[in-house]
C-alpha cells in the first residue's frame, strides 16, 4: 500500500515540500532552508506569500485575518493560538488586514477578526466574528475529514452546469 504525503509550504522560502502524512507529527523541516514546517506556530502572511503558501499547501489552513487594535481579534488570539499548538496536521495563518488591505479586500473582508479554511486551493470555511475555542474545534475537525476528491468534483459539476454568456437567453 501506498504511503500517503502531503505538501506543506515554507513559511520562510515557500518551497512546496512533500511530508509523509504518518510523520506530519514529527517536526518536519524544508528540505530547501531548514525552517521548521509545522511548529505550532501561525505564519505571517502578505500579499506575496499568501497565494505561494495557501496553493503549495495540501493540509487544511486556517487563516485569522485581524489587526492588533481590534478588542475582539486580541480577545480570540489565544484560542487561535492554543489550537494552533494542539494541531500538528494543520497549519495557521494569520494576516494583519492594517498591513495587508489590498489582501483583506481581495477576499471581502469587511469585519475583523474574520477566519477562513482553505484546503487544496479551496476556501471551506469563512466566518466573521471571534469563534469560541470549542466552534473552532469542530471548523478544524470537518475540515481535517472532508474527502477532497468528493469537494472538486463537486466544484467542477458546478463549473461545468453554470451557465456562460452564450447560454444566456436573447431577447
Amino acid at each position: 500500500m501506498a504511503e500517503s504525503h502531503a505538501h506543506v509550504a515554507c513559511p520562510a522560502c515557500l518551497k512546496a515540500n512533500r511530508i509523509p502524512v504518518a510523520r506530519l507529527g514529527d517536526g518536519p523541516k524544508c528540505g530547501g532552508c531548514g525552517t521548521p514546517l509545522l511548529d505550532g506556530k501561525p505564519v505571517m502572511l502578505d500579499e506575496q506569500s499568501f497565494d505561494a503558501f495557501v496553493g503549495r499547501t495540501d493540509l487544511p489552513v486556517v487563516v485569522d485575518f485581524w489587526a492588533p487594535w481590534c478588542g475582539p481579534c486580541r480577545g480570540f488570539a489565544p484560542v487561535y493560538e492554543k489550537a494552533s499548538e494542539t494541531h500538528g496536521d494543520v497549519v495557521f495563518a494569520k494576516v494583519n488586514t492594517d498591513e495587508q488591505q489590498e489582501l483583506a479586500g481581495a477576499f471581502g473582508i469587511r469585519s475583523i477578526p474574520t477566519l477562513m479554511v482553505f484546503r487544496e486551493k479551496v476556501i471551506l470555511f469563512q466566518q466573521a466574528g471571534a469563534l469560541p475555542g470549542n466552534a473552532l474545534e469542530q471548523v478544524i475537525t470537518q475540515a481535517k475529514s472532508l474527502d477532497m476528491a468528493k469537494v472538486h468534483q463537486e466544484i467542477a459539476a458546478q463549473q461545468s452546469s453554470a451557465p456562460t454568456g452564450d447560454d444566456a437567453p436573447q431577447s
